[in-house]
């Protein structure tokens, strides 16, 4: 089974830029929908972004479009998220998860699994 591990995250002022990695073990990305989500105290899980296979198909939350990037790179079993333009409201632990059931397009964490420990972001205002 393929283990994820996240990392990157960080304290950083509003306004300002992280990079998260999701680096995978024990199995390859390469055929899989990949996606970011995150956890706010005491809020539920969120669907951030995904991106498909081969990364020609992206979805993005409307809270983070313009702001934020996935990528993938698959010769490395590499997963990103670029955040720019932070806000104090993305303070959240973030999580990069395969795509194993229901639609292409879901953003239901129930559809995801091999969940990393996530990488903690926090942004001060």
């Amino acid at each position: 089974q393929v283990q994820l591990v996240e990392s990157g995250g960080g304290l950083v002022q509003t306004g300002g830029s992280l990079r998260l990695s999701c680096a995978a073990s024990g199995g390859t990305l390469s055929t899989y929908r990949m996606a970011w989500f995150r956890q706010a105290p005491g809020k539920e899980r969120e669907f951030v972004a995904s991106i498909s296979s081969r990364g020609g198909n992206i979805y993005y939350a409307d809270f983070v479009k313009g702001r934020f990037t996935i990528s993938r790179d698959n010769a490395k079993n590499m997963v990103y998220l670029q955040m720019n333009s932070l806000k104090p409201e993305d303070t959240a632990v973030y999580y990069c998860a395969v795509h194993l059931f229901g639609a292409y397009y879901s953003d239901r964490p129930g559809d995801f699994g091999s969940w990393g420990q996530g990488t903690q972001v926090t942004v001060s205002s």
